[in-house]
């Protein structure tokens, strides 16, 4: 992973001393399990835990030699161990100390993004509110529907990361399994009562069953779920790129005075961070793909998936927490503008009404055939001449002799269409109707310090 991608802390947990360090921290927990045991002597236990250290120049020096990582960070850590070091890695195969290690690097990344997801979720609840009754034009197959609210697309978009946090929490935690199981899975050397021990002291679960790799379909399970987070990213993005586009116009990301949107053309307010997100998330679905190969290995165990995985679960981890980040930020400062939806949503002179007027006739004896037929002849003649479908309908006969005036009038109201607005926000934040947002047991997630502000004049009202 380029370091252009990758923030800070996460490239610290994917970085190669952190790595050797979580081995060594499982080798000393092994180490230490067994001289309780009594088949490591405590005297070993204790200069192993002492002086067990390594240098990574050295293991890649001696991995250059005998072509097997595991075996150059043994040597390596022998070197500073001593005559002890004879009972290090006791009892143990390569992927006792691989797959369990990688358990703890990945829970260590999921504490990352489960806190990501937590702010994504925390910015999306505080604007959805902002703008629960800023109405704006629903739109599908891009044309106009009927009327929304953009705190209504905003609260979709919450529930969706809600499902997220709890597809991911369920992901993450079934990868916090560690293994000891020996060369097959058939604990030849050790014992399952020795595993479990082992596995407490680095406060994981025992994977229930391996053979010598902790089975891949969890692997594959977890990198799905960050392919569905970056899905619903991709989706927000996508969305927010439409919508800044200059015949819509209604939202646009952040654009700073000193930012530049093109080389040429100096008029230019480009949506890179949702087209970077776009872009981003394609990778990490199309890793996800990679993460199924792995879970078909030959017999007991190969390695055709060890190469993989040391790209596609730094790199995807690494991904979804840089595009999660970019994503909370888009969010919290995107412009808004309000009067532009209230212009895209009345540019059509009340043809999103059309449906309510569909429904008032059938209610007052028309088939609904007839009915559809007499609104949409008015709807295509104002689509096409640019007129007024409302005054249109109202010059209808055919129309007003059935329906009363004060029924075509409120087909046409607003307020009408978004009445249920409260409701839905009722349901999806779990609020009382009309209310304030809920208030959520724990602290929320601090946003991330990189995130620009939107300066108080440009905020929408």
């Amino acid at each position: 992973m380029i370091s252009r991608y990758t923030r800070p802390e996460m490239g610290r947990i994917w970085s190669e001393e952190n790595r050797f360090r979580t081995w060594l921290k499982v080798e000393i927990a092994a180490t230490e399990t067994l001289a309780e045991a009594g088949i490591v002597p405590r005297a070993a236990a204790k200069a192993i835990r002492e002086r067990a250290d390594f240098k990574v120049d050295r293991i890649r020096e001696i991995e250059a030699e005998v072509r097997h990582d595991v075996i150059a960070f043994t040597t390596a850590v022998a070197e500073f161990v001593g005559p002890e070091s004879r009972w290090f890695h006791y009892g143990l195969t390569s992927n006792d100390v691989v797959d369990t290690a990688q358990a703890l690097l990945i829970g260590e990344a999921s504490s990352i993004i489960a806190a990501d997801l937590r702010q994504l979720e925390s910015i999306l609840e505080k604007r959805a509110w902002e703008f629960k009754d800023t109405p704006m034009i629903g739109r599908t197959h891009g044309i106009h529907a009927e009327p929304i609210t953009f705190g209504f697309k905003l609260a979709n978009w919450y529930a969706e990361v809600q499902r997220d946090i709890e597809r991911f929490d369920r992901a993450a935690e079934e990868m916090r399994v560690g293994k000891f199981s020996g060369a097959v899975g058939t604990f030849a050397h050790l014992s399952p009562e020795l595993e479990a021990k082992m596995c407490a002291r680095l406060e994981i679960k025992t994977a229930t069953g391996s053979s010598q790799v902790i089975q891949r379909d969890r692997h594959a399970n977890y990198l799905a779920t960050l392919a569905v987070i970056a899905c619903t990213l991709d989706k927000i993005a996508t969305e927010i790129r439409h919508l800044q586009r200059t015949e819509v116009r209604e939202a646009e990301e952040y654009f700073s005075e000193k930012q530049k949107g093109s080389s040429a053309m100096p008029h230019k307010r480009n949506p890179v961070t949702s087209e970077q997100i776009s872009g981003l998330a394609r990778v990490v679905r199309s890793n996800a793909q990679a993460g199924f190969e792995n879970v078909a290995l030959w017999h007991e165990r190969d390695i055709s998936h060890s190469s993989v995985e040391r790209v596609i679960l730094p790199d995807s981890t690494t991904l979804v927490d840089y595009i999660l980040n970019k994503a909370t930020n888009l969010i919290e400062t995107m412009f808004v503008y309000p009067l532009r939806m209230k212009a895209n949503l009345e540019s059509t002179g009340g043809l999103v009404f059309s449906g309510q007027l569909l429904l008032d006739l059938v209610e007052h004896g028309v088939s609904r055939e007839d009915a559809y037929r007499m609104v949409q002849s008015h709807a295509m003649r104002a689509w096409k001449e640019g007129l007024n479908f409302r005054e249109l309908v109202a010059g209808d006969p055919n129309i007003t002799s059935k329906v009363p005036a004060r029924v075509i009038e409120k087909a046409f109201d607003l307020k009408r269409q978004l009445r249920n607005i409260d409701g839905i926000f009722a349901q999806v934040f779990k609020a009382k109707k009309g209310g304030k947002p809920a208030q959520r047991s724990g602290k929320k997630p601090r946003l991330s310090r990189t995130a620009t502000k939107r300066p108080k004049q440009l905020r929408a009202s």
